[in-house]
């Protein structure tokens, strides 16, 4: 399953989505989903714990001037590269 987080942790339902997250589901941020991802913050412990899979919309991530604070264990995609996650991703649940 492919799950995308548009939201902050704290303006999202970040608690059902840890409980529901498989180890072979991926999880992209976009938007302000992006500060999900920050180093050493409650949310990426939590989204590291639950997927193997964490990528992150590269175009999001330079326009909030956040590059040098995105964790290293996240992979920054293209558009091109999120279109391909979505239709490898028949399932998709957006956050």
């Amino acid at each position: 399953m492919l799950h995308t987080m548009s939201k902050s942790p704290n303006k999202a339902d970040f608690t059902t989505l840890c409980a529901i997250v498989n180890k072979n589901d991926a999880i992209i941020l976009i938007q302000d989903g992006i500060l999900c991802g920050l180093v050493n913050t409650y949310s990426l412990r939590n989204l590291r714990s639950i997927s193997t899979f964490l990528y992150a919309l590269k175009v999001d991530v330079y326009a909030r001037g956040l590059s040098a604070r995105l964790s290293s264990n996240i992979v920054l995609i293209s558009y091109n590269q999120f279109v391909e996650l979505s239709v490898k991703h028949k399932q998709q649940l957006y956050w």
